[in-house]
């Protein structure tokens, strides 16, 4: 009997199996085209294997998403940390600290002047404002919103939360003589997405959203990918322990550790794994693909 690799997403849906997709996904990893093709193959015949096993409907697209991490980390280390990048964001936790200081790592290597965790004066009442964007004459007020599991999308409840704080603390900045030449927004900026809703009402009061891939073409994923700006949490040569040593010293992309290579020695690594880290940070910042 013939059987149909099927997926179930994370939704509950199941859907069959594409080749192309998983293909599409890994080729983000700047994998060459013969790992992709042959962990694509592998994965297909997994998948009906594992059905056929153990009599499933489907097979899990986390566990699908495991194994072909797993295969690339065989093959090729930088590779599978660029693949990662979407589990690496949300390795930024538990709080929401990390994430708010790469969101604004991330502006400021587009251009903007950066204040991580400010107390602004709004109209009526104070606000904490997760991080402060300004660029020719503009300021941006962002609020970071960072979930653990990709299950969960920003409803919204957030934009609408987040349009009357921002209208608060630009009606009192326009009363501030530095501000006279200067025009304002609100913007909020999460690692998973956003609901259609949320989406929707963003765009008509003006927020400026940005999730993994949302505006399309220009979200969280495409702007890494572009400018190179990897989370310290994409290493997979470094332990999780490791990682939020880095997080705690405000070390929160890959491109800052780089920079301040002595920061490793707070890690006690053995000169082996040093030489790793050093290699798969390298190759992962590097505008080259393997």
């Amino acid at each position: 009997m013939h059987i149909k690799p099927m997926i179930k997403k994370a939704s509950g849906e199941s859907q069959p199996f594409s080749k192309e997709k998983l293909m599409n996904s890994l080729k983000r990893s700047g994998a060459n085209l013969k790992v992709i093709n042959d962990i694509a193959i592998e994965i297909e015949e997994w998948i009906i294997a594992e059905i056929k096993k153990y009599n499933l409907d489907a097979v899990p697209s986390r566990e699908i998403y495991k194994r072909a991490f797993s295969l690339l980390n065989r093959k090729t280390v930088s590779s599978a940390a660029r693949y990662n990048l979407k589990n690496s964001l949300m390795e930024m936790g538990p709080t929401g600290h990390p994430f708010e200081f790469f969101t604004g790592e991330v502006l400021k290597i587009l251009g903007y002047q950066t204040q991580v965790s400010v107390i602004l004066n709004g109209h009526c009442v104070n606000h904490e404002v997760d991080v402060v964007a300004t660029k020719d004459n503009h300021q941006r007020y962002i609020e970071c919103k960072y979930y653990r599991s990709t299950g969960k999308n920003a409803n919204v409840q957030v934009p609408l939360y987040i349009h009357s704080r921002v209208n608060d603390i630009i009606q009192n900045q326009k009363t501030i003589p530095e501000f006279n030449n200067f025009t304002f927004s609100g913007g909020i900026v999460t690692n998973t997405r956003f609901t259609s809703d949320a989406e929707a009402y963003g765009e008509c009061c003006g927020l400026h959203l940005l999730s993994w891939d949302y505006p399309k073409g220009n979200g969280l994923r495409d702007i890494i990918d572009r400018v190179k700006i990897f989370p310290i949490t994409t290493l997979t040569t470094l332990t999780k322990a490791h990682k939020t040593i880095l997080m705690d010293k405000g070390v929160v992309i890959c491109r800052q550790l780089a920079q301040n290579i002595n920061e490793l020695d707070s890690l006690n690594l053995t000169p082996n794994r040093h030489k790793k880290v050093l290699e798969e940070l390298y190759d992962l910042i590097s505008n080259g693909h393997e």
